[in-house]
């Protein structure tokens, strides 16, 4: 089975061409393909190129606890160098179809910087999913482990939970992301960004990636923070991101269409030895 790890900002991900297997993967393969000690090390697997009648490039995303992800900015940016590469593709802009929507993709900078059209924010429960009436989930109060927090929440083809804070840091985000992954307001758990404005041009964010856990970057993550920064009137419309991988540009557009530009880096390419899923279990901790 080949392999490409590349990684987008600290956040790393597998290519793998479904046309390399000889069957689906199971869960339990993701897992231990995805482990740092027992498997290649990634925060998922990009499976594609997939046919797609909405898009050029068809792509399934999956976390490293073996669930699917709807859409992931920084998982595009790598599926599209590796389209590039590859010599799958040979025009700079092309689309891609994932189960959050069909995004539009652009080779920039060498290969090494990628944009993409993210599509549409929306902050309303019915689209996220948040639990409740009908409404723009904007500034309303939740309590983690005994603490009272104000959050918002978007979707970009995937959800989110965006909580402003004074300051931000690793140790917040991993202890209030696990609480908040999988709060019962969230029926289909949720990602979680602490977002700390710095500027009116940029904000910091630490992240809790649903399936994924502590995570050094993400594009949707980035998108969906600095949708929330400028609905709040915090920020203006082009926002750099601040992550501790390192930095995103966001720009919003009137009705909260989002681009994303980010870079990629290539790691490594190879070929999974199946002896690896002769392991009975594995443990992601």
């Amino acid at each position: 089975m080949k392999f490409y790890k590349y990684h987008a900002l600290g956040n790393d991900y597998l290519v793998i061409n479904p046309q390399d297997l000889s069957s689906p993967l199971t869960p339990e393969q993701i897992k231990i393909i995805c482990h740092r000690n027992f498997g290649i090390g990634s925060d998922g697997i990009l499976l594609g190129p997939l046919p797609s009648t909405k898009a050029q490039f068809g792509l399934r995303i999956f976390n490293p606890d073996g669930s699917e992800a709807e859409k992931s900015g920084n998982g595009l940016r790598i599926f599209s160098r590796y389209l590039w590469d590859e010599g799958l593709v040979n025009e700079v802009a092309f689309s891609i179809e994932t189960p959050g929507g069909v995004v539009e993709s652009l080779i920039k900078d060498a290969e090494k910087t990628v944009q993409v059209e993210m599509g549409k924010v929306s902050f309303w429960s019915n689209d996220i999913p948040v639990v409740g009436d009908r409404r723009e989930v904007i500034q309303e109060q939740i309590s983690l482990d005994g603490e009272a927090f104000t959050f918002c929440a978007a979707t970009i083809g995937n959800p989110h939970c965006v909580i402003p804070l004074t300051e931000v840091n690793s140790a917040i985000a991993t202890k209030y992301g696990p609480i908040l992954e999988i709060h019962p307001l969230f029926p289909n758990r949720t990602n979680v960004q602490f977002m700390q404005v710095l500027n009116r041009n940029t904000i910091k964010i630490e992240i809790w990636e649903r399936g994924a856990g502590y995570t050094l970057a993400s594009g949707s993550s980035s998108s969906a923070a600095a949708a929330v920064a400028h609905k709040l009137g915090l920020c203006d419309s082009t926002i750099t991101v601040q992550m501790p991988g390192g930095k995103i540009l966001i720009q919003i557009n009137d009705d909260f269409n989002i681009s994303m530009t980010g870079s990629v880096t290539k790691v490594a390419q190879g070929e999974l030895s199946a002896e690896i899923f002769t392991i009975e279990t594995v443990s992601n901790n």
